[in-house]
């Protein structure tokens, strides 16, 4: 499940690539270093985001399985090239129900991307069993964390983070929420089954030049603050006029605190 349009992907997707821990990035290349092949698992791959940030890092002979329920971005993510020492195989599961599926066969990473804030703990729960019983390394990036830092600020600010931290928890189609906890609660559900894993800062960067995403992120977070009915249509109209005058002159910028995760297990098959 991805849950967003191809155009919001493709907004986001140089804000993601920037963000990446390279830290954590690393730590999954070294885990492959000795290897000459590589067969991969995304989740709610979207249009291909994170192998082509992965891709050109792992062994030169890769095999990609992407599992998204969007046709249409699996149909982005399809017309990345395969070659003989490069497949990209693309499939159409809903993950909350065919997650066994989408984990099927020889595997030897799983990855995901702006995924665990949206899943629940049942779910996660059901993930980290099944990398347990593959033995499976687990990637997860990006990863939403609750933090958002406005600049210049608004005295609604902090209510409406709150608002949209709420709103996060909410059912994304795989049960309550984890929202903000999601990196969290993914670690601690994979050391309690003797997994070993590394986290790190993974922020977007947003500048006052970046005006296109700001307007989208601004939209978005009131849309979803109104859903939690805590403040009011015209404290939210204020707030948003606010910050879309401060993007118009120049003067808008943002940090969106995001985590990235890398988990294997400690006795490797």
């Amino acid at each position: 499940m991805s849950g967003f349009s191809e155009e919001w992907l493709a907004l986001r997707e140089p804000y993601d690539e920037r963000a990446r821990n390279p830290g954590i990035v690393e730590a999954v290349v070294d885990s492959f270093a000795e290897r000459t092949s590589i067969r991969v698992v995304d989740l709610a791959c979207g249009s291909g985001s994170t192998l082509r940030a992965l891709a050109h890092r792992l062994p030169v002979r890769q095999r990609w399985r992407l599992v998204d329920n969007d046709p249409g971005l699996l149909a982005r993510a399809a017309a990345i090239r395969s070659t003989p020492d490069f497949a990209v195989q693309t499939v159409a599961l809903d993950l909350d129900r065919d997650l066994d599926v989408a984990l099927d066969g020889r595997i030897d990473l799983v990855t995901a991307s702006a995924l665990l804030d949206l899943v629940s703990r049942s779910w996660l729960e059901r993930l980290a069993d099944r990398l347990v019983a593959g033995s499976l390394p687990f990637y997860a990036a990006l990863t939403y964390d609750g933090r958002i830092e406005i600049r210049p600020s608004h005295p609604l600010d902090a209510a409406v983070v709150a608002a949209v931290n709420a709103h996060q928890r909410g059912d994304k189609g795989f049960g309550p929420a984890l929202g903000p906890t999601g990196s969290e609660v993914a670690i601690s559900c994979l050391q309690a089954r003797d997994y070993s894993a590394v986290r790190g800062a993974a922020d977007w960067v947003i500048g006052p030049h970046d005006r296109d995403i700001q307007f989208e992120l601004f939209t978005g977070w009131a849309r979803a603050a109104g859903e939690m009915g805590e403040l009011s249509h015209a404290e939210l109209v204020q707030w948003l006029d606010f910050h879309r005058t401060r993007i118009v002159e120049g003067r808008s910028s943002l940090r969106v605190g995001h985590v990235d995760v890398f988990a294997w297990p400690t006795r490797r098959r």
